[in-house]
């Protein structure tokens, strides 16, 4: 505010000097015609325009550069800024801020108490260092308690592994003893399975002794039931063939073939008819 009010004074005072200058230049008589007065004030609007337009663009360029610092500086820092354009026309705003200006410089005591003011310190490359040095102690931190605790699990897996060799070889001990243990109880259960195996064998070979003689029966009776078999079936057809002889010999049997030949004979006649007169169809 020290600086746009600085600058203001100084335009303020270029506008002044322009107005003196028509006075002391132009305004040496004592009458003056319409086309004079006219001439020297279309000639101070022109320069009052000029200084104020200079003034308007010097501000509004002098702002972009404020506001370019701050942002590459957050840029530096990765922070995300965002501005409410509303707020600029806020007048309750403006009115704060006028006051804040009036009351901060109405006096030289008030000047030099806010130049007393201590002052953040500027987002240079020096506080990008300060930070990355205390993300470096932060992180150097951090690998020491990873380095804690890796020796803590290397000191837990050395542990586990004593005690997984002394499971297998109390496991190895017990697998040997149940091997022969097992190996007895396994001899015993193969003389056992022998002796019922030899059993079974006997007993076996009397049952295919007595099977033989039963089988024998068996293929006997067989061959008499297919010799019956036949005897049978070959009076069935001879039973058919008669009932069928007798069955043509019948007037019901004779009307009926009659019958189905004329049918027969009427279907291809219509047939012929249709083929004469529709062919397509």
């Amino acid at each position: 505010m020290r600086f746009a009010r600085s600058k203001r004074v100084l335009r303020l005072k270029t506008i002044d000097s322009c107005f003196e200058e028509l006075k002391d230049s132009r305004l040496v008589e004592e009458t003056f015609t319409v086309d004079e007065v006219k001439e020297m004030l279309d000639e101070l609007q022109a320069v009052v325009r000029g200084e104020v337009e200079m003034e308007l663009i010097n501000t509004a360029h002098t702002n972009v550069l404020l506001l370019r610092q701050l942002f590459s500086q957050a840029e530096k820092f990765y922070l995300r800024l965002q501005s409410d354009i509303s707020e600029l026309e806020n007048r309750e705003l403006l009115e704060q801020v006028a006051e804040f200006e009036k009351t901060d410089f109405k006096t030289t005591d008030k000047i030099n108490k806010e130049t007393s003011k201590p002052k953040l310190a500027p987002l240079n490359e020096s506080g990008v260092s300060e930070l990355l040095n205390k993300e470096i102690v932060r992180l150097q931190q951090e690998n020491d308690k990873l380095r804690a605790r890796l020796r803590t699990l290397e000191s837990q897996a050395m542990s586990a592994l004593d005690e997984k060799s002394r499971a297998e070889r109390a496991l190895k001990d017990l697998q040997r003893v149940q091997g022969e243990q097992q190996v007895a109880a396994q001899s015993k259960e193969i003389n056992s399975l022998e002796d019922t195996v030899a059993a079974l064998k006997e007993d076996y070979e009397r049952s295919l002794s007595a099977n033989v003689a039963t089988q024998k029966d068996l293929q006997d009776n067989l061959i008499s039931s297919k010799h019956e078999l036949l005897r049978v079936q070959e009076q069935l057809a001879l039973a058919e063939k008669e009932l069928e002889k007798k069955f043509q010999q019948t007037a019901a049997y004779r009307n009926m073939k009659e019958i189905l030949t004329k049918k027969n004979e009427q279907i291809k006649e219509i047939r012929k008819r249709l083929q004469r007169y529709e062919p397509n169809e």
